[in-house]
């Protein structure tokens, strides 16, 4: 109309397949966490607090679809950290403490968990998706037309996928940490010498997110011994978060709250793994290639 032309989408079809079960898995992820509350027989502070907190993740949905519309190769390790840890985080709402799940909750949770699983499969299978998402972050850079916001590749070599896997996942530390810690607070009225260790508790949640930041930033630049602390960050977090949901929420927050910090762990600690081994061999190719 008025001699406008629609632009054509250039994106191949499994990339843009791949975009609109993303904006399914967000509109499911969000629909199931409210019929999970709807159904509850315990509408309580806990509940509230981790439905809360799973509604956010709607919002990692909305972020990864960005990315993928824009080809970035974070893509694929932040969709891998979302659906793991949304199955475990939608999984652990539709248990009730008593009783069975209802029919309708059954149902959407098997809904969400199989959207989850293409997405991974897309993401990391399928060859044309693997392809297309592989351009680098836009930044601010000098050209002789003066400041331009375009792609820029990094002047030190690409960071390899597993690093930046174990660097999402290692990013999901903090808030898992935080969540039960902030959902034992409506816990203190009938345990209130425990003070002192929600306040621990919260404290540590927030220093994990400095711990994560700071061995990413020497992991991503190729430190052997950055691969190490991040292991131990890892159990680290494990060691102190698993007896406090215990003790706190007892053995069903052990298994609501603590189970997706030991799946985010085990990523973590996987990933890092392999990229030791990628490096590994890379450093041995180069050592035998000729001169």
């Amino acid at each position: 109309m008025n001699g406008l032309k629609a632009i054509p989408d250039i994106r191949p079809p499994a990339v843009r397949v791949l975009t609109w079960l993303l904006v399914a898995t967000a509109a499911a992820t969000a629909g199931v966490e409210l019929l999970n509350f709807w159904y509850a027989p315990e509408q309580g502070f806990g509940l509230a607090v981790r439905t809360g907190w799973a509604l956010l993740r709607t919002l990692g949905w909305l972020i990864l679809i960005w990315h993928v519309r824009r080809s970035r190769a974070v893509s694929r390790p932040l969709g891998l950290i979302l659906a793991v840890t949304t199955i475990f985080a939608v999984g652990r709402l539709i248990v009730p403490r008593d009783g069975v799940p209802p029919l309708a909750g059954l149902v959407g949770f098997g809904a969400l968990a199989t959207l989850c699983l293409t997405v991974v499969v897309l993401l990391y299978r399928h060859p044309t998706v693997r392809g297309h998402l592989v351009r680098y972050p836009a930044k601010l850079v000098a050209t002789r037309k003066g400041l331009e916001w375009r792609e820029s590749a990094p002047r030190r070599p690409p960071v390899a996928a597993w690093v930046i896997t174990a660097r999402v996942a290692a990013f999901t530390y903090s808030p898992l940490i935080l969540v039960p810690a902030v959902v034992s607070v409506g816990e203190l009225g009938r345990k209130p010498e425990y003070i002192l260790a929600v306040v621990f508790w919260i404290f540590v949640g927030i220093g994990a997110s400095y711990a994560v930041l700071l061995t990413t930033f020497f992991l991503q630049r190729g430190k052997a011994w950055a691969r190490q602390l991040m292991v131990w960050v890892s159990l680290g977090v494990l060691v102190i978060d698993l007896p406090l949901c215990y003790l706190l929420l007892g053995a069903d927050g052990l298994i609501r709250d603590g189970a997706p910090l030991v799946a985010a762990a085990g990523l973590a600690c996987y990933a890092v793994w392999r990229a030791g081994r990628t490096a590994a061999a890379t450093e041995s190719a180069a050592a035998a290639a000729p001169a």
